[in-house]
Order: C-alpha cells, then structure tokens, then sequence
C-alpha cells in the first residue's frame, strides 16, 4: 500500500505483530504441559482463599459493593492470565489502585448509587482500551520512563491515606473528609463517640491476624480473622447491638453492565482518572512481573503482558468489576506455592467463583470493622519503609520525586499526583539524557585506566575526555559546551582524544557537534582524535562521511592510541623542555630540561623558507653523491634518543646546545638537522637561521621516516642506494 506521500506501508509488518499478542490464549492451552496441572491446582486453590476477603475489603476501598471486588478478582483475574506474559502475575483488585479509583470518582457520582458502579466499571474499560492501545503498538518500553520512586511515594501515600480512611469504620465513628489534616482532627475530636463493640471487633481483628501470622505465616489470616469476627457477630448478636455488616451478597455469576459506553460527557470526566489507572496500573504490574521473572528465569514480553491488563480491565469493567492490576500479596503466594504457569489464576479466579455460589449467604454477618481491620495491616505494607530509605540516600532527583507524589497523593486529586510523578519522571529523564557528563580523564597510576581525577594536573598538550551519555538532539548542546569550556580552561591543549564507549546512541546532531569541536580544535592549531566508538555511532559516522572528513588516522585503537599520538603528534619540544609532568606512561623516561629558556613554539616557526630533505636523498647526499662534500649531519635530539639509533654520520647536538650558541658548525658544509619527527629540527634550523646559517636543511620526517625507509642504523660501509 502507497501513502499519499508516496510512501509505502506494509500492512502485514503491523498488523502481524498485533494478532500474535491477540493470539495469547491460543498457544497458552495448545503449549501446556499437563505435568504443571497439580502445582497450578494447588496454588489456585491457595491464592483463592487470600483473595477472597481481598476482593471485599478492595471493594470496600473503591466505595463499592463488595460483590464487584469479587466480579473484578473473577473475571479480570481470568483475562489478564489468557492474554498477558507472566506466569505468576496475578490481575485482580488491588489496593493502590482501588483507593485511585475511589478518589478519581469522587465529584463525578456519589458512592453507592447506580452511576458510581456504572462510572467505576466505565473507567475500567478506558483504561483497559488505554493499556491494550500500548500493548498492540509495541510500546511497553515506555513503562521504563516512570521511576520507581513514583510508585514507592504514590504507594507510601495511598498506605496512609487507607490506613487513616479505614479508622473510622474500625472503631465505628463516622468520618467522611477526604483531606488527612481534617480527617485526623476530626479522629481526635469524635474519640468520645467510639462504638466499643465495634472497636472491640476491629481491634481484635488485627490482633487475631498477628497471633495467627506468628503463629504460621501459611496460615490464611485474613480469612481466618474474618470468618472468627463473623462467627464472634453471630453468636453475641452484635449487630444488634449497633455493628456495621457488610449484607449478604448476591449469589450470581459476574452479570454484563449495562455501561454507557455512548456517553462522552462522562468519558472526558473520567479521561484524567482512567490515564492515571491504566499508567499506574501497568507500572506495577510490569514491575511486579519483571521480580518474579528475574527468579524464575522468565523472558518477560512486556507488550504481550499490557495486552493481557488491558483485556483484564475491559473485561472487568463489562462485567460489573472496576479497575485492575497485578497484587504484590497474590503474586507472591502464587509463585512461592509451585504455580507453573497462567493456568494457576485462572484456577484460582475459578475457586473464587465458586465460593461465591456456595457462601455468599454467610456474608450477611461479615463485620464492616473487620474488613477494616484486614485492611489497615495490607495498608501499612504498602509503605515500603526500606525502599524509602534507600532512595532518600540516593539521588536528590529520585527522592524529590518520590516525596512529591507521596504529598500529592496525600494531599491532591489523587489522579493529578499519580500523573504529577509520572510527568516528574519524564522531565527527570529529559534532564538526564540531554545533559550527559563529559569528564576530562587522566590514565591511574598503573597507566592502565582512564579515570575521573579532578585533582590531578592534565597534559598540557593532550586532553583526554569520556562523554557518558548519547548524542542525540537534545543533549548535544551540553556536550559541546562541556568539551568547549574544558578546553578554555586548558587553554594550551592543542589535541583532544574523545573516548566514545558510553556513546551507545548519535544522530545528526551528534555528528554536526563532533564536526564543530574538530573545527574549535583545527583552529587552535590542533585536532581531535577518537577511540573506542561503538559499532552503531561507527555506521553513523560512515554514513554521514565524518569519517572521511576528519581523516582515517583518527580514530585509534586504545591501546595505541596515546603512544601514537605522543610520538606523531604531541610537540616533544614541549614535553622535554617546558612540561614538568609525567601525565602518561609514555612520559616517564622522558628527559626532562625545564629549565631551558628560548625554544620557539612550532607556531612561531614559518611553514615555508625550510628546506626538507627525504630519507632517500639525505642517503644519497652522504654515499653516492661524492662529487660534492656531504653534508654535516646534526641530531637535535636528546642523547639516550640518539644512542637508539640515528644516521650514521650524524653528530649528537641537543637543542638545547644550538640555544645556547655553544656548538661550531662548519661553515662549507650544508647543515642537515634530524629528530623523531623533524618537528624539533625544524625549530633547530629557524634558530640556525635567526643565526645567520642559511644553508640548512631537514630530515622530512625525521629519524620515524628514517626507520620506515629501511635506514635505521645503517653503517657507513654501505654504499648501495637503497630501493
């Protein structure tokens, strides 16, 4: 298919990968391995008996009827095991989010009437349509741009508000504000009006939950607490005596609701609450998930796991259930009882099913303070106190945010907090990828690393920077200020060696900045050099034809890299007589003559006015041309150079003697000045000149050139010219 750009869309590449995800329950029932039918039975069976009195008292924090935390555990439970990833992730009702759904319903309808359940099982299905969008787009790579800390803060902050909210019904005072500062004042004042039959209950709840978890933590104590407080209810008739039930539930399968799926007034309401859902929703899951993997081995497809919350939410809210997620509580039990695979939620969903058939009838005692008091222990593990601490003695970002959403959470529409953090993160993110650390890095004292030592002296010839982090469009500008300020700082550094292993990712704009540092560089008389670049930014490079603009020889292998460019680069005119430190290996044996005054920089000396002479003319000058005398061979180098090797007839007279004006050249003899480079021969002949030597010329290339020719060390008898 042609666009009307002209451009072609292949619309089997789309549409494939979206009909794998939706073929999820397929493979799911045709790869099933029987032998993992018992394990899965099993913690079906278990999970079951936690998420039972779970769905009730996560209904009771949403402000609905306790039926539709059963109907969303049942029927989102199954849809999110038949289309999602994980084999242990168990969907259902959830904590966090059913105090997020209570608070993005609160001023849209009131809690109990027909339009709240209707509203709460809409928002649901925008949220799974949301969460199914991302999935079928391949986009569950996004879920890694929310930081932890917004889920550590929203999760601290929805503990406290739970705990605090469920005082009342606990000890059976009524108190109705949403905002914590008010409703903790009006907890104090209303301590006269405590109903003690009730407090008694629901302070015993929670009493009887720690007995009985210190007692085995195997032993369901939720259930156990609710079913000993409905019994305590029955035998003392408490209910007559003024302590709130819950009523019996009905005893019906999850019917269909009649959602108005056409009202679009009510879907812009709920737009802001739905996002909100559907974001923290897949976070905790997909964080939830991505744990258990990690110890099971799991590859966890993310995509196919939003697929599966995003018809576990859809599901949900067409039959009669609100908003779900993935449950720390029913997760772990799940894994840590044997289940091998999806299968062991959808036992579990089944169990829960059933028991709403045969015991619905003996909710009819089940104690509001109960619930409470199963709720507030579930609350409070919601504030991860160890987590907390770690990320406030990490990063000032990761604990800003987090203590942001937790004081949004506790003091804001609950929904803008979720969204506040989440938009936190982004700008986080934003800051931290566009603004990359380049740091200026001097070899350890093994010379085998590069490290970060701000204390310590560079060379002042050869800077040597790592840039940690990609150059893309929005952080290029910091980078090449970074490099530019650096180089201000140093201003005699005339070479700059860029080390490009933390560069994993570069664009356009990358490659233009590189191009702009080199050209900073080039005009400062220098240049750039690169090393370590990885294989993608290398294709870029090849591309674009930066490579071939900044010329092969620079980019370098590391382990050559500063011998290279010590030896063909660097001045050593500089190194040997006005640079007292010893930066890299290749320094150390260097001499060191400081205290010589008077030598040109290799700026001050003219390109032209020079005469230079090759390797193999300098061989035909001193043996085959006999008819002229030859010429009088000077190594300006110092004598440990020399004594490695040099032309044969060469005489050895350091710079520093030519300075000094202490050396007596033959006047009848052209003058032949030799280095490594010919770098300091040329500054040696510039002084000859200033002098009044004209006849003076240089070894092109100096003894490096001398040595490639095949003519190091050669002795005087040998009399062919070379090939």
């Amino acid at each position: 298919m042609t666009s009307n750009l002209g451009v072609k869309v292949n619309i089997g590449s789309v549409l494939k990968p979206m009909s794998r995800y939706l073929q999820q329950p397929y493979r799911l029932f045709r790869k099933y391995d029987r032998a993992n039918l018992r394990p899965d039975l099993v913690a079906g069976l278990t999970v079951a008996v936690i998420a039972l009195p779970q769905a009730i008292a996560f209904a009771v924090i949403a402000e609905l009827p306790p039926q539709m935390g059963l109907y969303t555990s049942i029927v989102g439970g199954i849809a999110g095991a038949l289309w999602g990833a994980s084999d242990q992730a168990h969907t259902g009702a959830a904590n966090a989010i059913s105090l997020l759904v209570a608070s993005s319903l609160a001023g849209i309808a009131s809690p109990g009437t027909n339009e709240y359940m209707l509203a709460a099982g809409l928002m649901a299905v925008m949220a799974g349509v949301f969460q199914l969008v991302m999935g079928l787009l391949r986009l569950g790579l996004l879920v890694n741009f929310v930081s932890h800390s917004v889920i550590i803060g929203f999760s601290a902050g929805a503990g406290v508000l739970i705990v605090i909210k469920q005082i009342g019904p606990l000890l059976g005072i009524p108190l109705n504000t949403a905002n914590p500062l008010v409703l903790i004042q009006d907890l104090v004042l209303s301590l006269n009006a405590i109903h003690w039959p009730t407090a008694i209950l629901g302070l015993g709840t929670i009493l009887l939950g720690i007995f009985i978890a210190r007692i085995s933590p195997k032993l369901p104590k939720a259930l156990l607490s609710i079913v000993l407080a409905s019994v305590a209810v029955f035998v003392f008739h408490l209910d007559k005596a003024g302590v709130a039930l819950i009523g019996k539930l009905p005893r019906e399968l999850p019917p269909l609701a009649p959602l108005p799926l056409l009202d679009f007034q009510l879907m812009a309401r709920l737009s802001t609450g739905a996002l909100a859902v559907g974001a923290i929703g897949l976070v905790q899951t997909i964080a939830l998930a991505r744990s258990v993997a990690a110890q099971t081995g799991q590859r966890l497809d993310s995509n196919q796991e939003f697929v599966g919350q995003g018809f576990g939410n859809i599901v949900s809210g067409l039959f009669s259930g609100y908003a779900v997620a993935a449950s720390f509580s029913r997760t772990v039990v799940n894994y840590k009882t044997g289940a091998k695979s999806q299968m062991s939620v959808i036992f579990s969903s089944l169990f829960l099913m059933i028991s709403i058939l045969l015991l619905a009838p003996l909710t009819a005692y089940l104690p509001m303070a109960a619930l409470a008091g199963v709720i507030i222990p579930i609350a409070y593990g919601l504030i991860d106190r160890v987590e907390i601490s770690r990320i406030w003695k990490g990063t000032k970002g990761d604990a800003s945010i987090m203590v942001l959403t937790l004081l949004g959470t506790l003091f804001m529409d609950i929904q803008f907090a979720v969204l506040l953090g989440i938009g936190l993160s982004l700008v986080m993110y934003i800051l931290r990828t566009s603004t990359p650390r380049v740091h200026a890095v001097i070899p350890d004292s093994n010379y085998k690393h590069f490290v970060y030592q701000p204390g310590q002296p560079p060379c002042p010839q050869l800077g040597v920077v790592d840039i940690l982090g990609d150059l893309y469009f929005g952080a290029v500008n910091h980078v090449e200020e970074l490099i530019l300020t650096l180089a201000e700082q140093q201003s005699e550094q005339r070479f700059l060696l860029v080390r490009m292993n933390h560069v994993n990712h570069c664009d356009f704009s990358g490659i233009h900045m590189l191009e702009g540092v080199v050209r900073a560089f080039r005009d400062r008389g220098g240049d750039v050099f690169f090393v370590r670049i990885n294989f993608p930014v290398w294709q870029l490079m090849q591309s674009t034809g930066f490579d071939k603009w900044l010329g092969a020889d620079h980019f370098l292998a590391e382990d050559e890299a500063i011998d290279y460019l010590f030896h063909r680069v660097l001045d050593p005119v500089i190194c040997i007589y006005e640079c007292p430190l010893r930066v890299f290996k290749e320094c150390q044996n260097l001499p060191k003559r400081i205290d010589i005054k008077g030598i040109p920089r290799e700026g001050d000396v003219p390109s032209e006015g020079i005469f230079m002479v090759s390797p193999q003319a300098l061989w035909r000058m001193i043996y085959v041309d006999t008819a002229v005398p030859p010429p009088y061979v000077i190594d300006v180098r110092e004598p440990r150079e020399f004594k490695r090797g040099h032309v044969p007839t060469a005489h050895s007279v350091p710079l520093p003697s030519i300075l000094l004006d202490t050396v007596k050249l033959p006047a009848d003899r052209q003058i032949v000045i030799v280095c490594r480079s010919s770098r300091r021969s040329r500054r040696a002949a510039y002084v000859l000149q200033q002098m009044g030597v004209m006849d003076v010329a240089v070894l092109d290339g100096g003894m490096l050139a001398w040595e490639a020719t095949g003519l190091l060390e050669a002795v005087e008898t040998f009399a062919t010219e070379p090939a």
